[in-house]
Parts: C-alpha cells; sequence; structure tokens
C-alpha cells in the first residue's frame, strides 16, 4: 500500500543552496532560556561550518490536536514568537500547521519528508528531553539511528537550569498562573508579556484621574495571569513606560465585566486602536472591593507609588 500524499501544510520548505543547513525542532512555547540555549548552539555551529540556522517549529500547540482536554495555554503567540525568534539570529525559522496526519506521522516518516526532504538537515541539535513523531514514540536514539541511515549528525543540548530544577514551558506556565512574575522572567530570561489592541471602554478611569488602556488580548489561547493589579511596563514604538495593570472583575462598580487595563504613568497620548505589548514584572495585590470611589481612587495612587518603586529597583 502506497503512503498517503504529502501534507500540503508541509509543503513550504527553506530555499536550497549548497551550504546545507544546522536544524532544531519543537514547539518552543516561550522561547525560554532553555530554548534560546539550543537557538544559540545551533546559530554557533551553522556560522562554525558555513551552513544555515533552521528552527522548525509548530502551531498550534500539538497537544490541541492529540489531547485538546489537556492542551495548555500559550505563553507565546504565533505573532509573539516570531517577534522573539527575530533577535535570535536563526537564518530561517519555518512554522508548521500542526494537524492530525502530522500527528499520525511516525518518527522515521516525520524525519524524512519534512527535516530531511523539506529541511535539508545536515546537523539536527535537540533539547534534552526531545520527544517526536506519534505518540511521540521517538527519542534521541531513534534520532541518531536515523540520522546514521540518513546522513545527518544529531547533538543534545544539555538543560538549562534555575534553582535547582530544569527550565521548562511547563514551569513557567506554573508559576504564571500562580502570579509569580518574578518566576517567571528567571525562566524565560525577559519579562512575561501579553499584547493587546486598545478598545474602547467605560472611561471611568479617566474621570478617576487614572486614564486607562483597556486591552484586548490577542490570541484565544494566551496564558493571562490570574486577577490582580500588577506592576508593568507598556511597550509603544520607541518607549517602555512604566505603569500599572488591572486584570480582573471590578467589584467597586456593579455590573462592571472583568477587564485587563492598563494605567501607563506620565503619559498623554490617544492610543485607542493601536495594539501594545506589556511587559508583566510583579504581582503588587489581589483585586478588592471599596465602600467608596474615593477609597478606590487613594488605594490607586498607592497602587501607582508601588509600582513605581519596583520598577525603579
Amino acid at each position: 500500500m502506497s503512503a498517503p500524499a504529502f501534507d500540503p501544510a508541509l509543503e513550504p520548505g527553506i530555499p536550497r543552496d549548497q551550504r546545507g543547513t544546522v536544524v532544531t525542532v519543537g514547539t518552543f512555547d516561550g522561547v525560554h532560556r532553555g530554548h534560546w540555549a539550543v537557538l544559540q548552539e545551533i546559530g554557533r555551529r551553522a556560522r562554525a561550518m558555513d551552513r544555515r540556522s533552521v528552527l522548525v517549529t509548530f502551531h498550534p500547540h500539538p497537544l490541541r490536536i492529540v489531547k485538546p482536554e489537556i492542551a495548555p495555554p500559550l505563553l507565546t503567540t504565533p505573532v509573539e514568537k516570531k517577534e522573539i525568534l527575530a533577535e535570535s539570529g536563526l537564518d530561517y525559522a519555518v512554522f508548521i500547521s500542526f494537524t492530525p496526519r502530522l500527528a499520525a506521522y511516525s518518527p522515521e516518516r516525520f524525519v524524512r519528508e519534512v527535516l530531511v526532504e523539506r529541511v535539508g538537515v545536515d546537523e539536527l541539535v535537540i533539547g534534552y528531553d526531545h520527544g517526536f513523531g506519534r505518540g511521540r514514540s521517538g527519542d534521541v536514539d531513534t534520532l541518531r539511528k536515523l540520522g546514521g541511515d540518513l546522513g545527518f549528525d544529531v547533538d543534545v543540548v544539555d538543560p538549562v537550569t534555575v534553582g535547582d530544577a530544569p527550565v521548562s514551558s511547563s514551569r513557567i506556565r506554573k508559576a504564571v498562573q500562580a502570579g509569580r512574575m518574578e518566576d517567571a522572567e528567571g525562566g524565560l530570561g525577559r519579562p512575561y508579556s501579553l499584547r493587546g489592541a486598545v478598545i474602547r471602554g467605560e472611561g471611568r478611569g479617566r474621570s478617576l484621574g487614572f486614564p486607562t488602556a483597556n486591552l484586548q488580548i490577542e490570541g484565544e489561547r494566551k496564558l493571562v495571569p490570574p486577577p490582580g493589579i500588577y506592576a508593568v511596563r507598556g511597550v509603544l514604538p520607541g518607549r517602555r513606560i512604566p505603569g500599572a495593570l488591572h486584570i480582573g472583575p471590578r467589584p467597586t462598580f456593579r455590573g462592571s465585566p472583568p477587564a485587563i487595563e492598563l494605567h501607563l504613568m506620565d503619559f498623554h497620548g490617544d492610543l485607542y486602536g493601536q495594539v501594545i505589548r506589556v511587559d508583566v514584572h510583579h504581582f503588587l495585590r489581589e483585586v478588592l472591593p471599596f465602600d467608596s470611589v474615593e477609597e478606590l481612587v487613594r488605594q490607586m495612587h498607592q497602587d501607582v507609588e508601588d509600582a513605581r518603586k519596583v520598577l525603579t529597583k
């Protein structure tokens, strides 16, 4: 029986030349410090051998297809991942749609049809815990055997540790879900960030003396930190502005829906329609109800002062 036709989602490869490629492959959600170590290693090897450095990555997260009931929220949306990878020095990043058909590929078929035929791998560099193919049945030993058969080398990058444990996307995800933003930053090597378009809100913040930008977060699967008040920086073209971020309900005002509201300190300007990146540095406090608007305003002054202190340390 002949093999099924090649998945159209995999058709794009990279332009061929005579230099060969050094490749890594994986979901790379978060592009954290462990991922970064792999990317830097393939870049170093590619330069030393006059080859091209290539990342093969996936969207959606493979678990969305294989086991959707346990699929995690994303640390990085595709747009965010591309922005981060643009600073990596890679020659190519190949984004592949992860489909049920691709999920059924055996390790051998994935390596042959994707890494060899589409990407032209000469050397494969992977993380210490890499698994791939149907049911993650392929591992380092599988890759080394395939490399011997198909003519490419395989090397493994040791884990990057923070504290007493290796950095991982799941570990960072737990930190964000608990509001431990410093721990998330330690694993990522940069602050955890959100991206959102500024949309029309109720305008209440401006009337209270704290104009806010209401954010509609990009990506339905993006992980948002738990409700609370956070010290943040808003990133606009050429500017990083300290601020405070409210995530969650607004119990002082009955009937107001939950919201994500950004107050930028000492900023004056119209942000409607713009897309803002927000780097989330520190959890300040829980969302609380207040007996009066005056009490809320006093607390908002304190929140801004607390955020300013955190961000100037």
